[in-house]
């Protein structure tokens, strides 16, 4: 057994305590036990609380879940532009699309099962055809839902909604982009959807990291494997890529914190360096992330391509590092697929 083959049966949370990525603007702690953790929807909470205070033409509506998708900060402060509207979460959509064509810019939120999960023709119909700025917020997504077991664990949604024409899909890595994706929101006419987490996750980004709707960053440089990754999992790929190098592996991490539109060019121009590409995501492989750069790549420059996330099975309950380790979402297993690509 090669050493490799030893080193990759030790727990996938093992820090390699030495950050040697080559990004400047992220968190100094990332690879230690330091760095400081935080669900991003609490990023949303205060970022809307803050474009709410700038912009009056924001309106916050939810169904029932006000203080899990972190809206009572803005409720409290602007109560008059505040809308619970119950369990009823097709009327939560159609009650937004109403208030955006008459000039609002309403974010409404609940559980991502839910919403889009449940009024996904509602958004479809009065949102997404008739191009409303209607900014739809999924809570509770992916396997860090956790406990909540497969109901609530939304898996699908960066699928579901990818396939909507006319609509943007985000899925921030941590909560300082929450924050930064909530107000370049605001500033942007199209129905969007953005997906946030339950459980704390790595603050990898501070505030000079760079953030714009529709542009990939590259969060270290590479020239071996090319490693594209969206929203919790960028963490996984940027300790993958720490602990590769010791390997002497080079990889490039792409953070696409928008899966749609997808940065193309960022993308091409990355896997034209390295001839091989590995996605990760926290959600189903198919229509996802993986799929969206497997249409890109085998129109525009096919390669040796691997995709990393859940494989059309659905959730179960468990505390979210069990949960990753069971569908195969650690650095360990990254690591795996670059290897199986550079040999490939």
């Amino acid at each position: 057994m090669s050493r490799f083959s030893i080193r990759l049966k030790k727990d996938h949370i093992e820090q390699s305590n030495v950050n040697n990525l080559s990004n400047p603007t992220l968190s100094q702690e990332i690879g230690t036990s330091d760095i400081e953790m935080e669900p991003n929807r609490k990023g949303f909470g205060r970022a809307l609380v803050a474009v709410g205070e700038t912009n009056e033409n924001v309106v916050a509506l939810c169904a029932d879940l006000t203080g899990s998708v972190m809206m009572d900060g803005f409720a409290k402060a602007y109560p008059d532009r505040f809308v619970e509207i119950g369990v009823a979460e097709q009327n939560l959509i159609t009650v937004s699309s109403g208030m955006a064509a008459m000039g609002k810019i309403p974010y409404c939120a609940s559980y991502a099962a839910f919403a889009p999960g449940r009024c996904w023709e509602q958004f479809k119909t009065t949102c997404a055809l008739n191009n409303q700025p209607v900014k739809l917020i999924g809570g509770h997504a992916g396997l860090y839902t956790g406990p909540d077991g497969a109901t609530h664990q939304m898996l699908e949604d960066i699928a579901i909604m990818r396939a909507m024409p006319n609509v943007v899909v985000l899925a921030p890595c941590d909560s300082k982009e929450a924050e930064k994706a909530t107000i370049a929101m605001s500033e942007d006419d199209r129905p969007t959807y953005m997906r946030m987490t339950r459980e704390p996750i790595p603050v990898i980004t501070t505030d000079s990291t760079p953030f714009e709707i529709g542009k990939a960053q590259i969060f270290n440089e590479g020239t071996d494997v090319s490693i594209v990754a969206t929203g919790t999992m960028t963490y996984h790929a940027l300790i993958a890529a720490q602990k590769l190098a010791k390997d002497g592996i080079s990889a490039e991490v792409i953070h696409c914190a928008t899966v749609k539109p997808l940065d193309n060019q960022a993308i091409l121009k990355s896997v034209k360096k390295t001839n091989a590409i590995v996605t990760v995501e926290e959600a189903q492989i198919i229509g996802g992330l993986g799929g969206a750069v497997a249409e890109l790549l085998s129109e525009n420059y096919p390669v040796p391509l691997r995709r990393v996330g859940v494989k059309d099975k659905y959730g179960e309950s468990g505390a979210p590092e069990e949960l990753l380790r069971a569908y195969g979402l650690t650095d360990t297993h990254i690591m795996l697929a670059v290897h199986e690509v550079i040999n490939k």
